[in-house]
């Protein structure tokens, strides 16, 4: 298993239960899929930076978990076919090991 972080963003003319609603339908996408330690962050309504699908602004969602490959794949097929979904992004952070954790100088010395 894998550390992933999946940010997306929803219409901004969905109302606080259909919000979460879609963060219960995609956590328990995952859940299904076997992830672990799911962590969600509500990052609330804010401006886009451009215009996606008509809209201005959106609302911002993060999910940190931990999963298998395929859970992704599921995952995001979900989030294309759905209509409240207007952006969606999952990475894969790189570990913090000690050599990254350094400050510069002390890697060149």
């Amino acid at each position: 298993m894998q550390n992933y972080e999946t940010m997306y963003i929803l219409r901004p003319d969905l109302g606080e239960e259909q919000v979460e609603l879609a963060i219960a339908k995609y956590q328990n996408i995952l859940r299904e899929n076997g992830s672990e330690g799911i962590e969600i962050q509500h990052r609330g309504k804010r401006r886009l930076a451009y215009e996606i699908k008509k809209q201005r602004d959106g609302i911002y969602i993060q999910m940190n978990y931990k999963a298998k490959g395929n859970a992704i794949a599921v995952l995001e097929r979900a989030m294309r076919l759905s209509e409240e979904v207007i952006r969606y992004l999952t990475i894969k952070p790189e570990a913090v090991t000690e050599d990254t954790a350094k400050e510069p100088a002390e890697v060149e010395a």
